[in-house]
Formats: C-alpha cells, sequence, structure tokens
C-alpha cells in the first residue's frame, strides 16, 4: 500500500518540480493548473497521510490550514543533550536563496520544535545540528526514528567539522541504535540530491574544510539514510551550517553563490 501511495506521488510531483525551476511567466494554462493541484501533494502532504492513524481528525485538519500559504518552511529540531541552537544566520540565508531561485512560497521565518513534539512529525523538512553530545531520550528517538521511516527528511550538520568529534561519534552512534549499524552511508557523487536542481559533481567543500578548521581534512562525501530509495536523512561533516551563516544581504559580494547547494537540499526534500 506504502508503495502504490509513494508512486502515486511522484507522478503528481512532476509538474510541482517544473513549477521550482520554471518562471511562471513560461507556464502554459494547462501546466499552471497542474502545478497548483500538485503542491497539495509535496512531501508534508504525504507526512499528514502517513502519520494519519497517529493524529486526531482536528490536529490534522489545523496543520492543513495553518501551512496552506506556504510550499516550504525551515524547522529546526531542538534536542536536550547539546547545543542545538548553532547557525542562526544559516536558515535566514537557505529561505533567500530559495526566494532567488525557485518559485515556492517560502515562509521567512524560522521555527522551532522541540525533537520530543509530536507536531515535527508533519515537518517537510528538517534541521539538526551542533557541535556537543548527541544522546536522544526515548521520545526524541521514537520521533526520529518514526519522522524518517514514514517520509520524513532531516538534513544533519556537523558543526565541529570533525568526524571523530563529540557530535559525530554521538550522533553516528544514535543512528546506529535506532536504524541499525548499515544503515549510515557515504552517498555516491551521481546521487540525486546533487542534481535536483543546480548540478554539482558531489558536494561543494567549504571555506572551513579548505582553511584547515576541525579536522583538518576535506570531506569528499555526504553520508545519508534511506528509507525505501528516499533518502530521509542527509549527513554531513563539511559544516554547511557555518559555511551559510551570514547575513544574506552579503552574498551578493561572493563570487559564486555557495548557498545554491541548498536549494538542491531543499528541493530533493520536497520532491523526492
Amino acid at each position: 500500500m506504502r508503495a502504490a501511495l509513494v508512486q502515486s506521488i511522484h507522478r503528481t510531483i512532476r509538474p510541482y518540480t517544473l513549477a521550482l525551476i520554471r518562471p511562471p511567466a513560461t507556464f502554459s494554462r494547462s501546466e499552471r493548473e497542474k502545478g497548483h493541484q500538485a503542491n497539495d501533494m509535496n512531501r508534508r502532504t504525504f507526512l499528514l497521510h502517513s502519520l494519519a492513524a497517529g493524529l486526531t481528525a482536528t490536529v490534522a485538519t489545523k496543520l492543513r490550514a495553518a501551512d496552506a500559504a506556504y510550499d516550504f518552511w525551515f524547522t529546526r529540531l531542538m534536542y536536550e543533550s547539546g547545543d542545538w541552537d548553532v547557525d542562526q544566520r544559516m536558515p535566514s540565508n537557505l529561505l533567500d536563496a530559495l526566494v532567488q531561485y525557485t518559485t515556492l512560497r517560502i515562509d521567512p521565518k524560522e521555527r522551532v520544535l522541540p525533537l520530543a513534539d509530536p507536531r515535527m512529525l508533519t515537518q517537510p523538512f528538517c534541521y539538526l545540528a551542533g557541535h556537543k553530545l548527541v544522546e536522544f531520550n526515548p521520545e526524541e528517538g521514537r520521533n526520529f526514528e518514526r519522522y524518517v521511516r514514514n517520509g520524513g527528511f532531516v538534513l544533519v550538520d556537523d558543526c565541529n567539522h570533525d568526524i571523530d568529534g563529540l557530535f559525530a561519534k554521538s550522533f553516528e552512534n544514535e543512528m546506529v541504535s535506532i536504524f541499525g549499524a548499515d544503515a549510515l552511508k557515504k552517498l555516491p557523487k551521481n546521487h540525486a540530491v546533487f542534481s535536483s536542481f543546480f548540478n554539482f559533481d558531489g558536494p561543494p567543500n567549504t571555506a572551513f574544510e579548505l582553511n584547515g578548521w576541525g579536522d583538518d581534512l576535506v570531506h569528499e562525501y555526504l553520508k545519508g539514510i534511506e528509507i525505501d530509495g528516499r533518502l530521509g536523512v542527509l549527513y554531513s561533516n563539511k559544516d554547511y551550517g557555518c559555511e551559510w551563516d551570514y547575513d544574506w544581504r552579503n552574498k551578493r559580494w561572493l563570487a559564486e553563490d555557495n548557498t545554491k547547494f541548498a536549494v538542491n537540499v531543499v528541493v530533493y526534500a520536497l520532491t523526492a
């Protein structure tokens, strides 16, 4: 049953993906109508369908009504064990990139939810980062697993840029505990996330890698956890959070916009 639902969503999402890439003025009338209909069949809608058994009808209706005005919003996850509130300017920078390059309707405000809060189960995109210990309590662990297994997407960023650091070791241990020893794997350079909007030959490097921050290594890979062929966890030791943590108005001074890969991540999260 779930496989059929996923196939149905993938068929419906194609005109929606066109809307992300092409300016609205270039659409035919039929494409605009199809794209409008497809807006209701994105990852958020899939999550609501998948989690319907665990939500009352009243709660589900309120969630749909509250977010009907937006295609995307940025949700940061709070967790009890570590310093979750890092890279505070990064969300506004990522949201600015989506405004600049896509026609998505963007909520300009970052949302913050505890990982233990059941409301996080209906978010289309979540971000989890930090420098310190990651040790989920029982409610956090259950929600993380349920969210990922039911179609959610979490971008996880190691702010230490250190594969032997506390955040990396403790987060990876949590993933082993929840999903098994072989679940977190290196992504190939031809993975769909690297071509979902802009084309990249693997993950772009960060200034922190090139300047010797953290473990003084350039990590030429990202890791992920896939559920039924869909990436549910995208995990980086490259410190993208710090790379994108600057005032979005200063982006115009860059020779190359380093937030373009963030657009890929979000488009993949919404359409995969």
